[in-house]
Parts: structure tokens; sequence; C-alpha cells
């Protein structure tokens, strides 16, 4: 069985829910920046007509009668040169100081939401697909790319370029800028029109990319069993109606507009400009040297404009994906104590606890249990029962929405993250491996760890030899140089756990996965994790729990029964139905 690979999570202080706020939070820590970006924008743009002006002013010496005043002309050629290269300067800087901006904004979401994933609930990702968690760490981080890097900047030279150089026309000859104009209110009707439900389309495209996304995680992630009961087809299937149901759409969408999009491109293209000022000029006879201006100036009124309608598609796509990176910033975390409290030993309590995922319908409904020192404790129950979730509450996935769990006395939300986990362990059947070496995937509880320590824990965990085979030993990359098997895998989990030597063990029966090689070495190493331990197991299979100090049975979120096996067995409850129904199973199986 092939592991799940995860990348390593980073931890941040607890911080209230917040509202999520799109462009301010993406846009707030680089907005002074981007201000002096748009600053240098806007004195470029004014700069860059500097040379259009000069030459209109240079034809109305050498045009406008005998005498030339070469000292004017050479005046002007300079402001032309100076216009020029504070343009060029301008534009550059602009954009540079925006683009360094970005990458700070993208390194500054990117640790963020590392943190906060870090300190969410487990029960945050149960209502999310990967694919759509996956988009937000990626696709809309580097969608963000457009809005901090380009769009202030585009949006300054979109609108301060065509005005400034209308007003000049307007004040050379109000009646030919009017004409001018006309092909540019033509093309902003049409783009009006285009734009007409673009929220609900870039709504619909963002969920179709999530599908595709999910679609895509969901077959890399299982392409060893789908191949292995021959169902790759299938799997294969479904990616490719996510991806035909994305390009139809994309179709749908991008289809009507592109006769819209040709017409208004072409309305503001420099030939029909051109051919508007002269057509105008003529029927007007302006005089020649006002034309000289409306053909320089009219002619480049469209590309900035233009660049806008290019990047509007782009700002919405931008916007869309900050408002997803704001509310996975907002997403709420487990609160941590202001003046944490240290346990006194490992007995552990569930007082009156309850809990659900959805604030509504509970899963764990008023569990009381103690657990105490150096003793195991098993809970079984039908799927559905609560075993996974009231386990889970222990280590703190999630927190109890009534009552309290305690460890030596002390509620664990009164504990530091450190002394909780250097309480409480936990090896379960859904194997999780970092995505870096394997010494550091054994020394996640204690990275302090020597290289001495850690191979004790793989020895112990039956693990050392394989370790030792791959390419770079305990140095070999989890996912990448070492292919572990599922048995494998838990092995190193167990070794992670050994070396972490918490008092407290949380144990999901680690070798239901296992693959039936490694089931013998799983549970050798399984003796050795829980000597001396407060142990909560979840026991799926009954005949492995027999000689534990008190089995808990779990039915709808409660606990209907609890004793030792042979009390619970004479009781003829739960329990000794579930006994009977898998001695008969493994009977038949024999």
């Amino acid at each position: 069985m092939s592991t799940v690979v995860l990348e390593p999570a980073a931890v941040e202080e607890a911080a209230p829910p917040e509202k999520p706020r799109g462009l301010s939070v993406v846009l707030a820590p680089v907005r002074g920046r981007l201000a002096v970006a748009a600053g240098l924008q806007l004195l470029a743009a004014l700069a860059g007509l500097a040379p259009y002006i000069a030459v209109v002013e240079i034809a109305r010496e050498l045009l406008g009668g005998t005498t030339v005043d070469r000292g004017a002309i050479w005046a002007w050629v300079a402001v032309a040169v100076i216009g020029f290269a504070i343009r060029t300067v301008g534009v550059a800087a602009a954009y540079t100081l925006s683009h360094i901006a970005d990458a700070d904004v993208g390194l500054a979401i990117r640790r963020d939401m590392a943190q906060r994933l870090g300190r969410v609930p487990l029960g945050w990702f149960t209502d999310r697909s990967s694919g759509r968690v996956k988009r937000v760490l990626s696709d809309d981080v580097a969608a963000v790319h457009h809005l901090v890097a380009h769009a202030l900047n585009d949006l300054v030279a979109g609108v301060v370029t065509p005005v400034v150089a209308l007003g000049y026309l307007f004040f050379l000859d109000w009646r030919l800028a009017l004409i001018c104009l006309a092909p540019l209110v033509m093309w902003f009707a049409i783009v009006a029109f285009e734009m007409r439900g673009e929220t609900a389309r870039v709504a619909r495209w963002s969920a179709e990319m999530d599908k595709v996304n999910a679609a895509v995680v969901e077959f890399v992630d299982g392409i060893a069993v789908v191949k292995a009961f021959g169902q790759a087809g299938r799997a294969q299937d479904r990616y490719r109606r996510a991806g035909d149901d994305l390009a139809r759409f994309f179709s749908e969408w991008a289809g009507p507009m592109r006769r819209l999009e040709a017409i208004s491109s072409t309305l503001i293209s420099p030939p029909v400009l051109l051919l508007t000022a002269l057509g105008g000029a003529v029927w007007l006879a302006v005089d020649p040297i006002e034309v000289i201006a409306f053909v320089m100036l009219a002619v480049g009124l469209g590309a900035p404009v233009l660049a806008l309608g290019f990047g509007a598609v782009a700002m919405q796509i931008a916007t869309d994906g900050a408002g997803r990176i704001a509310e996975l910033l907002a997403a709420p975390v487990l609160s941590r104590a202001a003046e944490p409290v240290s346990p006194q030993d490992s007995r552990i309590e569930f007082d009156c606890v309850r809990y659900s995922y959805d604030g509504r319908t509970p899963v764990l409904d008023g569990i009381d249990l103690v657990l105490e020192p150096g003793t195991i404790t098993a809970l079984v129950g039908a799927s559905g029962s609560g075993k996974s979730t009231l386990a889970r509450l222990l280590p703190r996935f999630w927190d109890v929405d009534h009552g309290v769990v305690r460890i030596g006395g002390v509620d664990i939300r009164e504990m530091s993250e450190h002394d909780l986990y250097r309480q409480v362990g936990f090896v379960f059947q859904e194997t999780a491996l970092l995505r870096t070496s394997i010494r550091d995937n054994i020394a996640l509880g204690r990275p302090t760890a020597d290289m001495a320590e850690v191979e004790a824990a793989a020895r112990a965990a039956q693990i050392h030899d394989r370790i030792a085979a791959l390419p770079r030993g305990y140095d070999s990359i989890a996912g990448t140089e070492a292919q572990l098997s599922g048995g494998e895998a838990q092995r190193v989990s167990i070794a992670r756990a050994l070396l972490a030597d918490t008092p407290v063990l949380v144990l999901d029966e680690a070798t239901a996965f296992a693959d039936p090689e490694s089931e013998a070495a799983v549970q050798d190493a399984l003796s050795r994790l829980v000597s001396g331990r407060t142990l909560l197991v979840i026991a799926h299979r009954l005949h492995t729990i027999r000689g534990v100090d008190r089995i808990a049975v779990l039915a709808h979120g409660r606990v209907v029964e609890l004793g030792r096996h042979d009390e619970l067995l004479a009781a003829g409850g739960e329990y000794a139905r579930m006994w009977a129904a898998q001695s008969g199973v493994r009977e038949e199986s024999l």
C-alpha cells in the first residue's frame, strides 16, 4: 500500500476568527509600496506625453512662419528627451517596486496559510475537498500576482494617459476630439455589455476548477489502489469528465464574446483610430499642425485602454482568489492558554464530553470515561459510534463542544502544545509521512534527538534494516527516494512514537492496513511501544483486546458498556453480540 505524503505545516499563535476581507487582507502589508508605485506610474504617464506635445510645438515652430526659433526647437527637443527618460525610469521603478511587493505578498501569504492550517481543527479539512485547499495554496496565490504586480499600475496608465491626452486634444480642437472619442465610447459600451454576469461566471469557473483539482488529487493519491483493482480507466474517466466540464463551460463562456471582443478590439486599433482622426480632420478642415497632434495621440489612445480590458478578467480571477485566501486566513483555530498548566500525571478523564462536527448533530453525547495511569482501555463499537472521534479528542484534533478532557487533572485546553504532545502520542491507521528525510520523520516528536536515538527507535520498531537498504539510508526522502509499503510506513510512525516516549498513547489498530508480511513485525513493534504507558486503543478486531484492563463499548455516541472481556461476555449485551458475530466470521474463514 502506498503512503500519504504531506508537506510540513508550520505553527502560529492563535487568533480570533475574523471576517474575510479579500483584497484588503492581501494588499494591506504592501499598500504603502503600491501607492508609491502608482505615484511613479502617474509621473511616468504624464511624462510620456511630453514627446508628443514637443513634436507638435516643434512643428508649430517649423510651419508657423518664416522665422524659425532654433532655441525654442532645441528646448522642445530637451523636453521630449527628458520626458522620455522620466517615463522610462518611472515605469521601470513602478513595476520593479510592485513586483518586489508581489514576491513579499506571496511569501507572506504562503507562510500565513501554512501557519493557519497548522492550527485549524482537523474537522476544517473534512468540510473541504483537497482540490479546493490545493487551489487556495497554489493557484490563488499565483492569481494574486496580477492584482499586486500589475493591476494598480495598469489602471493608472490606462486611465491617466487617455484622459490627459484627450484633455490636450480638446484644448486643441474639441470637435475633432469628440470624433476621436467616439470609438472609445463604443468600446466601453461593448465591454460593459460583455461583463454582464461576469461575477457569476467567474464563480462557476472557480467551482469547475475545484472539481478538476479534486479529480487530479483523487487520481494521483489513489492510483495504486485503482490499478490494483483494475479500475484505472474509471478513475481516469472521472478526471476526463471534470476536464470536459471545464472545457465545455469555458467554451460557453468565451464563445459568444469572441465576436464582440473582435469588434471592440478593432474599434480602438491604431488603423481605425488613425482613419477616424484623419477623416475628422478633413471633414472639419482642422489646422495641419493640430492634425499632427491628433494623428500621434489619437492613435495611441487604444493601447492603454485595451490593456485594461485584457486585465479585467485576470483582475476578477485574482479578486476571487483573494477572497478565498482571506477566507482561509480567517478560519477559526484552536485556542491557546495564556498561562499554560502542566499535568501532574498521565491519568485521563473524559468528563461529560459532547462533540458534533456541524454544531447540531452530536457524534459524542455525554461521554464519561477515566483511564488510570499504566492501564490499557479499548474503545469498540459499530462504525459511526464515535470511537475515532473520541480518541482524536485526546490529542486535541478537535475541541469539545461541552465537557472537559483532562490529563493529570488539567484541561487539555489549558496545556501548552509542547506539554500536550510530550504527554500524548498517537499511531493511527492512516499513516502520514512528511516529504522530508526518514530521519526527520522519526524525530518529528523530538527534533533534538541524535542519530543513535533515532536508529535505536527504528530498530525497536523493526524498520532499521529496511531504512538501511534505501539509497541514502536515513537521509532518503519519503515519497521520492523512499517508497514504503503500508506496513513499513506504519513501523516508521511507531518508531516516531517510540522516540517521542510519551506516557499516554492513542492507538488505532495499527495492523488493520498493514500488508500480511509486515503484520507480525508491526505487532512486535507495538508490544515494545505500549509497555508501561496509559493506552487508549481503538479496536476493530475484538480478539486482539481480550487481555486489556477495560473495554468501553460505544453506541450512538455514548458509552453503553464498560468492563473486562469476560465481564462483558457474561453480561450478554452489545459486546457479547459483537464478539459472537466476529467469532463466527473467524471460524468460517478458518
